[in-house]
């Protein structure tokens, strides 16, 4: 196998593969980048006189000619071929004869492969960045369309206050901007050049890291060789960490869509294309992608602890350990991409149920409301409370807001209402009006009458500015 640590001397055929392991194909993605920081490497190396002009010319159109086959599919590790850096030198000494051999002077393959994952990482980040903000332009978008329809809110699973679905939209989709935060870190951390620092500790040429770190567009380089090294691994982590955030959020909002799809709630369907059946039960609308997307999501969340723990009783320095981080990272790299895109992609179907509160089983949602009107009366709260505590107890308890919208009558010790439980419900009360969110008097920011997302989308916007 072609390598470019060989001395003369052939590997075992088992170690060869046990060591090589996956890395031969996680690598491909790594191709265009490691042409990017060899291009800018034999910049460098001109500049300071280690090759000539017109050797850094052939190398530069050389390298343009791998890099357009990287980008037209044809670019293979060849069978025999260790990595993508002995691909890359392998192609450049075939064309270019002893030249070809140059570009490795003053790096090692410890630094190369870090200069390609951060600027592979780099790119990676900016796209879920984009990705994120589609899917909290979708979320923004229902949770106005929706911002006055009455959404049961739980806690304990147990029914609890008036929501709406603006607010549960707009929760998700504020939530997101902290992801955004957590995205916008880890970019800050992979952003820096390691390139220069060799095997760790530097080289005796005269290497500008400066230069190759303008070249790249990195913000700035890793200083100390060594620390540039110590980047390995925490890179990795801080990226999983960034993904756990998103995951996160998407794993609770599938969660939510798999308990509002089921019938027994109905706050939202889908299309029946967007469901799948049961081989016995006719009549099943199972939400599989929600399903599979919290399993994906929880997946993702377990990453950062796997490579913590890859990374934790390592001393400085390179080891053959990091190579596995590729095998964790970047399939919950592909895993995150496709969990936004069908969460973005869903919600475009999403079809909501605008009359959930019509069901008496929601009377009581209303009990918190009708404690605060009490409270406005001039009730002291732990009278008021105690009193629609004994109202509830007893089955005596109607919300007077349901029945009158100037929260007057239908007091439930006073009014003419009939005690049966549907007289009073807002959808069932002969001329009396449905409860709108404005009614229940909820102003404060961030309530379910004052969503803010006018607010949250100028936050988002800041926070995205990197």
């Amino acid at each position: 196998m072609a390598t470019l640590w060989n001395k003369g001397t052939a590997a075992d055929e088992r170690v060869e593969a046990f060591t090589v392991g996956n890395d031969r194909v996680l690598d491909l993605r790594l191709a265009r980048y490691d042409i990017m920081g060899s291009k800018a490497h034999i910049r460098m190396l001109e500049s300071i006189g280690l090759l000539s002009s017109d050797e850094l010319a052939v190398l530069t159109e050389a390298l343009d000619g791998i890099a357009a086959s990287v980008e037209d599919g044809s670019f293979v590790l060849e069978p025999d071929v260790e990595d993508i850096h002995s691909q890359v030198e392998l192609l450049l000494t075939r064309k270019l004869g002893e030249v070809g051999k140059k570009i490795h002077s003053g790096r090692s393959r410890n630094d190369q492969v870090l200069v390609d994952i951060k600027l592979f990482l780099r790119d990676e980040l900016l796209a879920f960045r984009d990705e994120v903000r589609a899917l909290f332009g979708v979320l923004q978008g229902l949770s106005e369309k929706y911002k006055d329809v009455l959404l049961p809110g739980y806690t304990h699973a147990q029914i609890a206050m008036p929501s709406s679905f603006g607010l549960w939209f707009g929760a998700y989709a504020e939530a997101l901007v902290s992801d955004v935060c957590m995205l916008h870190g880890a970019y800050k951390v992979v952003n820096s050049n390691p390139l220069g620092s060799a095997a760790g500790y530097g080289s005796s040429f005269p290497l500008d890291r400066e230069m190759t770190t303008e070249l790249l567009g990195f913000a700035v380089p890793d200083y100390n060789s060594v620390a540039a090294q110590l980047s390995r691994g925490k890179a990795e982590r801080c990226v999983a960490s960034a993904l756990g955030s998103v995951a996160l959020t998407l794993n609770k909002f599938a969660s939510d869509c798999c308990m509002y799809m089921s019938p027994n709630y109905g706050f939202i369907k889908f299309p029946d294309a967007f469901t799948t059946g049961s081989s016995i039960m006719p009549h099943k609308k199972n939400p599989d992608v929600w399903e599979v997307m919290r399993g994906k999501c929880n997946r993702v969340m377990a990453v950062e602890n796997e490579i913590s723990l890859m990374c934790s009783n390592m001393p400085h320095g390179y080891h053959r350990d990091y190579q596995l981080l590729k095998d964790v990272l970047f399939p919950a790299l592909e895993t995150m991409h496709e969990c936004l895109q069908m969460a973005a992609f869903m919600l475009e179907h999403i079809e909501v149920n605008e009359h959930i509160l019509d069901n008496p089983l929601y009377d009581y949602l209303f009990t918190v409301e009708e404690v605060n009107s009490r409270v406005l009366a001039g009730v002291p709260f732990r009278d008021a409370y105690r009193q629609v505590g004994i109202e509830v107890n007893e089955g005596r308890f109607r919300y007077r807001s349901a029945c009158h919208p100037e929260r007057s009558g239908c007091h439930p010790e006073r009014s003419s209402c009939h005690p049966e439980r549907s007289s009073c419900h807002p959808e069932r009360s002969e001329g009396s009006p449905a409860i709108k969110v404005p009614d229940l008097g909820h102003t404060h920011i961030g309530s379910i009458g004052n969503l803010c997302n006018d607010k949250i989308a100028r936050r988002m916007e800041q926070e995205l500015d990197w």
